[in-house]
């Protein structure tokens, strides 16, 4: 059984506006939210493993929907 998530029912759009690779030990959250933050235990195709970092809960995520924290290198800084 899938979990259908609010966004998948109303059709709202979490991934970035840009390119990022994910790999396992990056810290990211999903969506356009600041939090939960989450790290990333493992990678496989587009899904992502993740553990909430503030209650160790595990998740697996689309890979597109994750952005890492940081951003990438080639994000702008204010």
């Amino acid at each position: 059984m899938v979990q259908v998530s609010y966004a998948d029912l109303y059709g709202v759009g979490h991934e970035p506006e840009f390119e990022e690779t994910i790999q396992a030990g990056d810290m990211v959250r999903t969506g356009p939210n600041l939090f939960p933050h989450f790290t990333v235990v493992a990678v496989d195709g587009d899904k992502a493993w993740l553990r909430n970092i503030q209650n160790g809960m595990d998740a697996l995520a689309n890979v597109k929907r994750c952005s890492k924290i940081n951003g990438p290198v080639s994000a702008p800084t204010y």
